[in-house]
């Protein structure tokens, strides 16, 4: 099940037949789980009849971007209070006159400064004053705070100071009220970002909790009988029970949904690279699938705020269904604002006047009036036009010039959004495919596969519910880091091998808890490095805990590094001294994956379809109209075309040719990429 803006998502898998099956329903922002359940009683007659469940919510996102989270009061090292507030200068940007420090979310008035001291070393310099911690959990309940962060200097070392705050905090305020220790919320050594990730989990926490606490109460009242599962951030899954107690892990558990299912469709296509674009009804999401794993960081930014945590690298911009077309300065501005699930689009009939994408593509004709949303809605094309009329008024164009620039315009900013996170990255998008999903993918993905110079443009099956469905494609994953600083000629290897066997024997044993079975348990290794007296670092691969005891490693991992550098920076110095930084450790569980449907073949070249007039570039053409269920493998069709189905709509320049895989993916072929 996966939240959206406009749409709740929900796919399931038969065990007994092998089948997939996708459904929608409206998302309800004013209490999330109302979709969801609306959702899951759409494909489920009893909730008892579930194997298993996952889930990605949007709630801590949410609370997040909306600025709607809990009052949290901050306790620091005593002298170094400010550290927060100073932040980190903005070092990429330098030199940009419209630069603005990221808005924190706790004010100087809401951080105490606690007496206490531990050394870089570990060592206790100062004992922790914990008559200061008990008067600021007085201070928590009288000022009516809804969370404490607590972030001590050099915590990731030793962490008994915070321990012991967190005790004394939940005997002041009660076992149940949340307190984010910034070792638990990140165990690394930058004090600022290690600081903000305690923030942002203790501001968003409660709300996560309480969602999640809310939603299984109410399916064990409908009698399911397993556990709610959530997505990661990561792109793993957890219990519900340990998502409440880590809510940072699930801040951006809806969009990887979707990445992880780009790389279950590399591997099912044997296709390593592939650039994912989720457009929904409020946001295009953009992800890398790269030698047919997903992009995954050590770090993450939202509106400027820092997150140390391993996360699907997406990058997102407000580029919607619903995003709404309006006037700025003589130019024409599509987006960010969106319409939303409420009033959403004009066309939808619920009170909204402005021109937005949907409306745009529905004037053109490229949308079903009659079967969005697999026939839950019925569109006013009359309201549609309306409000383009009356934006195109404002440039003196005709409506139909005025929806097809409103898509232009849409399509440009999003354009721009894929080679931010490919070609400033020294990516070629060339060099890969390109999977369009989201309900609104579909229909502008072969436009920016031909501005962006891309050949080939898939459409995977539900590609309105794929994020939905790459939730079942994926495994519970727990993450541990441990700081470890030494230059490669000081590396004791024998002692790496010890700490990485350490952190893989806790991860292993979490699973447990996770009720994996021992026989599907895993790890992998990583460990951050730089050049000596560099600031910053690359995450480079272990072969296993015990590799660093293997003869040459030194060299072999410096060899590693230096590649790395080549690729993502274009140079290296290869034998210059490194510096090793911190040990990653992940844990696997491997629950299973459902297998591949195949897709029945065609007896014939024809299929049932229709013709009707579709506008492309100003010129209205009459255009192949099919039902996607009725094209089967060996079916090819040209375009101009529309092909629709329940979750979402693909639309078919001229020129560009369609085949169906073995699997039911629309494979896109254009000849006019750039």
């Amino acid at each position: 099940m996966d939240i959206g803006g406009t749409f709740t998502d929900v796919v399931t898998y038969d065990d007994n037949t092998g089948v997939f099956a996708a459904s929608k329903a409206s998302t309800t922002p004013g209490n999330l789980s109302q979709g969801v359940l609306a959702g899951l009683d759409s494909v489920v007659d009893q909730p008892s009849d579930i194997g298993f469940l996952v889930h990605g919510t949007t709630q801590g996102l949410n609370a997040f971007l909306e600025r709607r989270g809990v009052p949290v009061l901050l306790l620091a090292t005593a002298g170094v209070e400010d550290s927060y507030h100073i932040a980190r200068g903005p070092r990429t940007r330098l030199y940009d006159l419209h630069y603005r420090k990221a808005e924190p979310l706790v004010q100087r008035r809401d951080v105490l400064g606690i007496a206490g001291r531990i050394a870089a070393d570990g060592s206790e310099l100062v004992a922790l004053d914990e008559d200061a911690v008990r008067a600021a959990g007085h201070r928590a309940r009288s000022h009516g705070y809804g969370a404490v962060a607590v972030a001590f200097l050099f915590s990731y070392k030793n962490p008994a100071h915070e321990l012991r705050a967190r005790e004394i905090l939940l005997e002041e305020l009660g076992e149940d009220f949340t307190v984010s220790l910034s070792h638990q919320a990140a165990k690394e050594w930058r004090e600022y970002e290690r600081t903000s990730s305690a923030v942002v989990e203790a501001y968003t926490g409660p709300i996560v909790r309480r969602y999640l606490s809310e939603l299984e109460g109410k399916l064990v009242e409908r009698k399911l009988a397993v556990p709610l599962h959530v997505m990661q951030s990561s792109g793993g899954i957890l219990t519900a029970e340990s998502a409440r107690a880590r809510p940072l892990q699930t801040l951006l558990s809806g969009p990887v949904g979707g990445a992880i299912a780009c790389a279950e469709l590399s591997r099912q296509t044997s296709r390593p690279n592939l650039i994912g674009i989720d457009m929904g009804g409020t946001s295009f999401d953009v992800s890398l699938i790269v030698d047919g794993e997903p992009d995954v960081s050590a770090e993450a930014h939202l509106e400027g705020l820092p997150m140390l945590m391993s996360v699907v690298n997406i990058h997102t911009v407000g580029a919607g269904g619903g995003s709404v077309a309006w006037s700025e300065a003589g130019g024409l501005r599509v987006g960010p604002r969106s319409a939303g699930a409420r009033p959403g689009p004009a066309c939808y009939g619920r009170g909204g006047t402005e021109a937005t994408v949907t409306d745009a593509n529905l004037v053109l004709g490229r949308i079903d009036p009659n079967g969005f949303a697999g026939g839950q809605m019925t569109l006013d094309t009359g309201l549609a036009t309306k409000a383009v009329s009356d934006l195109a008024e404002q440039f003196s164009l005709s409506t139909l010039a005025m929806a097809d620039g409103i898509c232009d315009v849409a399509n440009s900013k999003m354009a721009q959004a894929i080679r931010t996170i490919t070609v400033s990255r020294g990516i070629e998008p060339r060099d890969s495919a390109l999977v369009a999903f989201g309900g609104a993918g579909p229909m502008h993905a072969v436009f920016l596969a031909q501005e962006l110079g891309i050949a080939e443009t898939i459409v995977p099956r539900f590609p309105g519910a794929f994020s939905a469905w790459g939730m079942l494609q994926t495994q519970i994953r727990q993450d541990y880091t441990e700081p470890y600083f030494f230059l490669d000629e000081d590396l004791d290897v024998d002692d790496m091998a010890a700490a990485l066997t350490r952190t893989e024997q806790l991860g292993l044993e979490a699973l447990l808890h996770e009720s994996v079975e021992q026989d599907r348990r895993s790890a992998s290794h990583a460990v951050d490095i730089r050049y000596a007296a560099q600031e910053y670092t690359l995450t480079v691969p272990l072969l296993g805990a015990l590799e660093p005891t293997e003869p040459g490693f030194v060299k072999t991992i410096g060899e590693r590094f230096a590649e790395l550098h080549q690729a993502r920076y274009g140079h290296a110095n290869l034998g210059a001294p490194i510096e090793f930084v911190m040990l990653r450790t992940t844990a696997f569980g491997d629950l299973g994956k459902p297998a591949p449907q195949l897709w029945p073949s065609a007896t014939g070249t024809e299929f049932p379809h229709e013709i009707r007039p579709v506008t492309f570039g100003g010129r209205t053409r009459d255009s192949i109209v099919v039902r996607r269920d009725d094209l089967l493998v060996g079916h090819t069709l040209t375009g101009p075309a529309v092909v629709t189905e329940d979750t979402a709509t693909t639309v078919v320049p001229p020129g560009c040719t369609v085949t169906v895989d073995g699997i039911g993916s629309l494979i896109i072929k254009s000849q006019e990429s750039k």
